[in-house]
Parts: C-alpha cells; sequence; structure tokens
C-alpha cells in the first residue's frame, strides 16, 4: 500500500493518509476484508508517529471504511453500493462547491458554469 505525504499540503497528515485509503477502497485497489498495515508498522514505514497513524485508522473507522479488530488488526469494511455512491455524491458536491465559488469570484454565470460542466461531462 503506498501513500505519500506531502510536506507542502495544507491537509495534515493523518488527513491524508485517510484520504488515500478512501481512494484505494473507493477504487477497489484495496478489497473487502483485506488486511491494512497495523498502525505501529504504518507510522515506522512513513517514519510519522503512531498517534497520526492511530488517528487516521480511528477517522477510516469512524466513517465506515474499516473495522478493526483488537489483537488482529484493521480490515476494510465491506461496502454496500448505495454507501460508495453517497460518498462519491458527498467528494463531487465538495468539489463542485469549490468550482461555485471560484466562479462567482470571476463573474462567470450560472448559465455558462452550467455549459461548461454539460461539455466536460460529455466529453468535449
Amino acid at each position: 500500500m503506498d501513500i505519500i505525504i506531502s510536506n507542502s499540503s495544507n491537509d495534515p497528515i493523518y488527513l491524508q493518509i485517510v484520504s488515500q485509503i478512501k481512494a484505494m477502497i473507493m477504487s477497489g485497489e484495496l478489497s473487502p476484508g483485506e488486511a491494512l498495515p497495523s498502525m505501529r508498522n504504518l507510522a515506522m514505514q512513513m517514519r510519522i508517529s503512531l498517534i497520526t497513524t492511530k488517528r487516521a485508522y480511528e477517522e477510516l473507522e469512524r466513517d465506515g471504511f474499516i473495522e478493526t479488530y483488537t489483537g488482529k488488526g484493521s480490515f476494510v469494511k465491506a461496502q454496500n453500493a448505495e454507501f460508495l455512491r453517497e460518498e462519491n455524491l458527498r467528494q463531487a458536491e465538495e468539489l463542485l462547491r469549490k468550482a461555485v465559488d471560484k466562479a462567482k469570484m470571476s463573474g462567470i454565470s450560472l448559465e455558462e458554469l452550467a455549459d461548461i460542466m454539460k461539455m466536460l461531462y460529455n466529453g468535449c
């Protein structure tokens, strides 16, 4: 499992870990039931604090992406299609909000923005 931490990112390290593991799960790169590295091993591999990896795993578990069993480790949780769709929708909304904010700041009208989105969606 390759996780890349960027020192120039505005996101804290634990959130960078969370977002990359979520992306791997949602893309199918990590399969349901697949074991994640132990918190200690991940911390050693990445040369970061154990507390940081613990916080990342807790967030992933809270969001329903992994399950942790005492003495056994953390595993990718089986996701239902509706959960994955909802997470993708949430991420799309977040990106669209940024696009809308930028469009408003730039004086781009709703109609122009909608035209751009239609072109992008249709692959033009």
